[in-house]
């Protein structure tokens, strides 16, 4: 184990170079310059402009900025934001908190509802109760998350006034901000659990599916055990196993998926400080944020391994 886990990183570290070199090279070749909102603007020169540009960096070629950046990156410097000139790992600090609150509960709840559906799915196929959760799965993985909010926001924020519609800072302590808090939340994290869960529940039930008509549960059920504890203690607890390599692989796409709630909602977070980035061509605080989805994809994969061998006793690692 301990061998492949150190060939697994080995092999991770040139692969995050080739995909922070890739992403760098995109967003360094991509139309858009930090300085196109002075263009248009007669009162600064020609000549003030390419001083900024110059100040910035942005006049030597893009693979000797790649090395700066990297150079930078290796002693902890994410490099300086063009618009707000503050550091990008201040910037990451700040907007982190919002983001965790909103993908962390959000992944949790839809962990917690999807293996009971899931579960319950599989037993009692074919049921009511299989045929509306099929249906409320096709649903949610199918319509985008940008439709779901927006329906959401009708009806609960607009309609009956239940949830405000943007995101804001509470102000307000005690159980009076804990409530608020929980009343802004409310919107944002059931569009990430509407979708996570519908994906989530499909993959459970196929996966009880796929053992309720293996030999060992006839065997259980032979010997005269409940079928309760077939079900929990035997089906239940091999059908986990893929399905918590998935619950793994998917923490980086809740991170993704998050990037159009957080807009939708205005929630303070990584999402919406990378589209406002990219829209400003504030190439900086863009490689950053996409480096770390990247990293974060990565390491993911490395942890679902290691849980399915730790998990699977078949599974062993030369």
């Amino acid at each position: 184990m301990t061998q492949y886990i150190l060939r697994r990183v080995l092999i991770a570290i040139p692969t995050i170079l080739v995909i922070s070199f890739v992403i760098f090279a995109i967003l360094s070749l991509a139309p858009g310059d930090p300085l196109a909102q002075f263009a248009l603007n007669p009162s600064i020169p020609q000549e003030v402009r390419e001083r900024i540009r110059t100040s910035l960096g942005l006049d030597q070629p893009w693979p000797l900025r790649y090395v700066k950046w990297l150079s930078s990156l290796s002693r902890g410097d994410w490099g300086i934001s063009f618009n707000t000139k503050a550091p990008v790992i201040d910037l990451v600090k700040q907007r982190l908190p919002q983001t965790l609150q909103v993908v962390g509960v959000a992944y949790l709840i839809a962990v917690m509802l999807a293996i009971p559906i899931g579960m319950i799915s599989a037993v009692k196929q074919y049921s009511l109760f299989d045929q509306v959760g099929t249906v409320f799965s096709f649903i949610g993985f199918s319509v985008p998350s940008f439709f779901t909010g927006l329906v959401l926001m009708l009806v609960f924020a607009v309609n009956l006034k239940w949830f405000p519609i943007v995101y804001k800072t509470v102000d307000a302590k005690g159980l009076a901000g804990l409530f608020e808090q929980l009343r802004q939340m409310f919107l944002p994290i059931t569009v990430l659990v509407v979708q996570q869960t519908a994906a989530l529940t499909r993959f459970m039930r196929s996966s009880m599916l796929d053992n309720l008509s293996l030999d060992y549960v006839r065997t259980a059920r032979a010997k005269g055990l409940t079928e309760r504890v077939v079900v929990v203690r035997h089906v239940l607890a091999n059908s986990l196993i893929p399905v918590i390599t998935l619950i793994a692989l998917g923490i980086p796409t809740i991170f993704a998926g998050a990037i159009i709630t957080e807009n939708l909602f205005r929630v303070n977070g990584l999402g919406q400080l990378l589209i406002s980035s990219i829209n400003s061509s504030d190439t900086p605080v863009v490689m950053a944020l996409t480096f770390i989805f990247a990293m974060l994809t990565v390491f993911f994969n490395l942890v679902a391994d290691i849980l399915y061998g730790v998990l699977d006793p078949r599974v062993r690692y030369g």
